[in-house]
């Protein structure tokens, strides 16, 4: 009795920035939830993005560590979209084993006339146009690449039909952000971006279980839209749906209370949670190995007063080199 007590007593929650695996053994069902905050909110501010633009770039960061903290691998995951909307581009990638660094594009005019309009969707933000979905192992191995359709929905409903397309893998994700207005210790007024999201992949023992209804057809059909749902996955899926979006982004619910609402019934197990932090790849080293490759024409049209200025947009780091830097002798 007092053993298990002790060991009860040593459970820490995760906390911000740390993505929790989890197992759901009586519906067979895996995941990784999380709940970003220090962390996302460096990068959102660093560019002072307008608030549509903030919330949508924070849910695709939480896709992208959601889902690049599953690699068994040293590589880097990159989930990016290009569409007509607004915001015409998002970037968020992850590199092994938990460096995170995101940005987004957006066009300053088209934004504020959808503001005005009330069109500040995510849906709406990005348009028509794809969403990639790109696995890099490094310099020996062919990048792979996922690409679905933005077709007018929302990023997790997307992010499904990529795991029934490429993986075939039952699955369910939930994404949230907000922002939050408070006060500091010294009661001061403070402003800060909050997201979270949530995983869930049916994972049986016996293979032909994993067969879904696919409510989207098109070239992931695979032909059994008539297939009746697996009661498990039924079950979990219908549990995942019940999230409330401020469940996702309140620090006061964190990540395991929110499992242990969702599953506890049906006993939930987590796992040692894994760190993610807000680390950009690059580096004054690698950018002057690219101006290096400049033509005399090219570094010419860069310079200014024989100086070139490169500004990293993941980071907002300056770099500055003398033109007898990059150029060949």
């Amino acid at each position: 009795m007092t053993e298990n007590a002790a060991s009860l007593g040593q459970f820490d929650f995760a906390g911000d920035d740390h993505v929790v695996p989890f197992q759901v053994e009586g519906l067979d069902v895996r995941g990784r939830a999380v709940q970003l905050g220090p962390m996302l909110d460096a990068i959102l501010e660093r560019h002072s993005y307008p608030a549509p633009v903030a919330r949508l770039l924070a849910e695709a960061i939480v896709l992208t560590v959601l889902i690049g903290t599953s690699l068994k691998f040293e590589g880097k995951f990159t989930v990016q979209t290009k569409g007509d909307g607004p915001v015409d581009l998002l970037v968020a990638d992850f590199s092994t084993p938990e460096n995170v660094r995101a940005y987004a594009r957006f066009d300053e005019e088209a934004l504020e006339k959808a503001i005005k309009a009330g069109e500040t969707e995510p849906e709406q933000l990005l348009g028509k146009g794809v969403l990639a979905f790109t696995i890099d192992q490094g310099r020996y191995s062919q990048p792979y690449q996922g690409i679905v359709e933005l077709d007018g929905t929302s990023l997790e409903d997307i992010a499904g039909v990529y795991f029934r397309q490429s993986e075939q893998i039952p699955t369910r994700v939930r994404l949230g952000a907000a922002e939050l207005f408070d006060r500091d210790e010294a009661g001061k007024p403070r402003h800060r971006w909050r997201a979270g999201g949530l995983i869930a992949q049916f994972l049986p023992d016996a293979p032909e279980r994993m067969r879904q209804r696919d409510l989207h057809g098109g070239d992931g059909d695979n032909g059994l839209s008539d297939h009746v749902e697996d009661d498990s996955w039924s079950e979990a899926r219908t549990m995942v749906e019940t999230i409330d979006a401020d469940e996702l982004t309140d620090p006061q619910v964190g990540t395991e209370r929110l499992l242990y609402r969702l599953f506890h019934e049906r006993g939930v197990r987590v796992y040692e949670s894994q760190a993610v932090y807000d680390r950009c790849s690059c580096s004054r080293d690698k950018l002057k190995g690219v101006l290096t490759g400049f033509s005399a024409e090219e570094i010419e049209a860069s310079q200014e007063d024989g100086e070139i200025s490169v500004t990293c947009e993941f980071c907002s780091t300056t770099y500055k080199f003398r033109v007898d830097e990059v150029t060949e002798a």
